[in-house]
Parts: structure tokens; C-alpha cells; sequence
């Protein structure tokens, strides 16, 4: 890890209550640019309404976000994709039925003029399409193809690419391998290994360990609305990882090797 670099996402002592709920009670989370930070927890932990404050959907009852060194206080999501904050969804928002390109350039198409009409750029669209899809490793047989066509991984990484590709630098990604075959999930590992070397920051939302050290920097781990601490790669097993989501006495001996909470 690149200690010199400095956060660009600071999640400070967030806390989300829902009337007498309490979703989140004090999580801390800092991003570094060019980062895979991997936020690990059991269904119930916290993970769903951490990135939707993160990403502007809920705004937090207490504590700060920081992004690029400056207070935010988003107050839809689109606040938090104009400043480059892109969430990547488990269901992703695509139409089968429609193009690659139509879903990668849906609601930013490319417009071409004649005289005072103005029309959907194919050309354009579809070129763009096969050269990002290409970067990521997918090559498409054609872009006209339609988005149901594609497997699953790829159908995340569509969604990945059209994200980079229109200014993400801070990359949400919700569960992107859960529903996943063995071969799929390597190649979104993959894609994401791709994007964290472009210098964009990713965080990789998941309950699977294994995932996460395939690609992972920092791990946080949440559970039951709290923080149990960061560990860096190599510095924590599987097995300590696994243990600290699953809760129990383990958690208290480790919480002490991680340095508690950011």
C-alpha cells in the first residue's frame, strides 16, 4: 500500500437510524486512490445502508463524509455521481433487450446533428462501446448485440466500464460476484484488478473472503452496524476474516492485531 496517498473518500463515525433503528452506530471507512477496499459483512451487518450513504441515497443521522479533502453533504445520488462517486448495483439497471451500446451510453447518448435535428450517434456509441468493453478484457461480437445475450460477469462489467468511462473516481461495487459461476467471477476479479490500476479507488461490498483477498488491499469488516477495524493484505488470514464477520470471542482477540477501527 501507498501510505504517501492521500484519502479521497473519509467516512467519519457515520450513524443511520431508521426512527428507533439503528442501521449503522459509528462506521469509519477512509478510500485511497488506485485501492481495491474490500467491505466484508453477514447479511444484516450494515453493508447495504453504509454504501447508500456513501453513495447519497440516505444521508447520515451523525458523523462526516470527507471526499478529495473536503466536507460533502450529498443530498441525492446524483450529487454523489456528479463529484465521481459511481455505485455499480447487485441488480444492475440494464434493458435485455436493448444494445450493449444503448445500455452503456443510456441517458449520456451521443448526438449527432442535421440542420436543427439531432440524433442518436450509433457510429459513435458503438465504437466507444467496443473499445471500453475491449479494455476490460470483453471482446463483444458485436455491440449491437442485446445486453440479455451476454453472462452474467459481463454483464457487470458492462456496467463497470460505462462507469470509468464517464469520470468514476470512486467505484462502488455491490456484491458483483454473489450470483456468479466460478469462470464469471474471475473475470469481474479481473476487471476489477483493471480499474484499481487506472488509479481509480474501488470498493468491493461483499460476504464472500475468498473474493475479496483475490483482489483486495484493505479489508474492513462490519458487523451489526459497527466497524471492527482495517487490516491490509497479508497482514490478516482468511480464516481471521471469516471469524471477525461471523462475530463471536474471535473478535475480540483480533480487533487488537487489526488497530480497532480507522
Amino acid at each position: 500500500m501507498k501510505h504517501d496517498l492521500k484519502p479521497i473518500v473519509q467516512m467519519k463515525n457515520i450513524e443511520k437510524h431508521f426512527g428507533a433503528v439503528i442501521a449503522l452506530a459509528g462506521v469509519s471507512l477512509e478510500v485511497l486512490p488506485g485501492e481495491c477496499h474490500c467491505l466484508l459483512g453477514d447479511n444484516g451487518a450494515g453493508k447495504s445502508t453504509f454504501i447508500k450513504t456513501m453513495s447519497g441515497v440516505h444521508k447520515p443521522t451523525k458523523g462526516e463524509i470527507w471526499f478529495e479533502g473536503a466536507p460533502m453533504n450529498f443530498q441525492r445520488p446524483r450529487d454523489a455521481i456528479t463529484a465521481g462517486i459511481a455505485t455499480v448495483h447487485q441488480h444492475l439497471a440494464m434493458i435485455p433487450l436493448m444494445s450493449v451500446s444503448r445500455n452503456f451510453f443510456m441517458g449520456n447518448e451521443p448526438e449527432k446533428k442535421f440542420g436543427p435535428l439531432k440524433f442518436f450517434d450509433h457510429e459513435k456509441a458503438n465504437d466507444i462501446t467496443m473499445q471500453e468493453m475491449h479494455k476490460m478484457g470483453i471482446n463483444l461480437r458485436s455491440p449491437n448485440q442485446a445486453v440479455g445475450t451476454l453472462s452474467g460477469g459481463e454483464r457487470q462489467t458492462v456496467a463497470i466500464a460505462r462507469a470509468v468511462y464517464f469520470g468514476a473516481k470512486v467505484l462502488i461495487l455491490d456484491e458483483p460476484t454473489s450470483a456468479l459461476g466460478v469462470r464469471q467471477t474471475a473475470n469481474v476479479l479481473s476487471t476489477i484488478d483493471k480499474v484499481r490500476k487506472q488509479g481509480i479507488a474501488v470498493v468491493f461490498i461483499t460476504h464472500n473472503v475468498r473474493h475479496a483477498m483475490a483482489v483486495g488491499d484493505r479489508f474492513t469488516v462490519l458487523n451489526r452496524g459497527l466497524t471492527l477495524g482495517t487490516a491490509e493484505r497479508g497482514k490478516i488470514t482468511p480464516e481471521e476474516l471469516q471469524s471477525m464477520m461471523a462475530g463471536g470471542q474471535e473478535m475480540v482477540a483480533l480487533e487488537g492485531s487489526l488497530g480497532g477501527t480507522i
